[in-house]
């Protein structure tokens, strides 16, 4: 059963949108205002997002870009605003698609399928086991992702999808795993960020500060800071490379 949050300030119309989603098969939870949706989405691993933009307390092109931040859960935006631009600044931003008010029950179901098709996602966030789908990318051969690496006092085990960093377990989030994981399968060789969102990400409208957002809360995890780096060396203008400690 996918599941959904549907970030809709309106009672009457979050009830409706609840309903309609339900009736087809979806699992439903829901938010009335933007920073209540970011708090959701950090801790349950939702399969989409619908995303009302007047919301009480961020616009929703915010609150869309906050959540590109720390997710990649496709977003369908659904809102009474009409305007081309804003419409393609927010597809630029990292929306999925785009419904405008009034639409029926059956082509919010209709466009939410088809975004679930077409992104074939894994849930950013939270545990990975049970997850349904796979992104659409290249893969790496099973062999290469299964294997464990170890670099310094820091050992990667993609297959177990753990992390251990001088025999001391790290808490990562699904995609700050995925991250150290692929950064372990290619050690002591600089990786751009771009290839990153290529690869770690697979997703087509996600920006370089996602990265950074991401590689930040993995160094305060690994115990350094980008001013005294000791896992995860940046190459100004090239991109990160993960290396043992000198």
């Amino acid at each position: 059963m996918p599941s959904v949050l549907v970030v809709e300030d309106d009672p009457s119309i979050r009830q409706s949108l609840i309903e309609v989603l339900a009736e087809h098969g979806y699992a439903v939870r829901s938010s009335a205002d933007g920073f209540g949706a970011l708090r959701e989405i950090t801790q349950t691993p939702f399969d989409a997002v619908v995303l009302d933009l007047g919301l009480p307390d961020l616009d929703g092109g915010d609150a869309l870009r906050m959540i590109r931040g720390i997710s990649s859960v496709p977003v369908l935006v659904a809102t009474a605003r009409d305007d081309e631009r804003e419409i393609i600044s927010l597809l630029n931003a990292g929306a999925d698609d785009y419904l405008v008010k009034p639409f029926s029950g059956g082509q919010l179901v209709a466009r939410l399928s088809a975004v679930l098709r077409r992104t074939a996602h894994v849930p950013a966030t939270g545990p990975a086991p049970g997850t349904r789908g796979a992104p659409v990318a290249r893969i790496a051969p099973a062999a290469d992702l299964q294997h464990p690496t170890t670099v310094g006092e820091l050992a990667v085990d993609p297959g177990a999808r753990t992390a251990y960093l001088a025999g001391v377990e790290l808490r990562l989030t699904r995609r700050e795993f995925d991250l150290l994981a692929f950064l372990a399968r290619h050690p002591g060789q600089v990786v751009s960020k771009r290839r990153l969102l290529t690869e770690v990400w697979r997703e087509p409208y996600v920006d370089d500060q996602t990265v950074d957002v991401h590689l930040s809360s993995l160094r305060r995890k690994l115990g350094e800071r980008a001013a005294a780096p000791r896992y995860l060396l940046t190459v100004r203008g090239v991109g990160i490379k993960l290396v043992a400690p000198r």
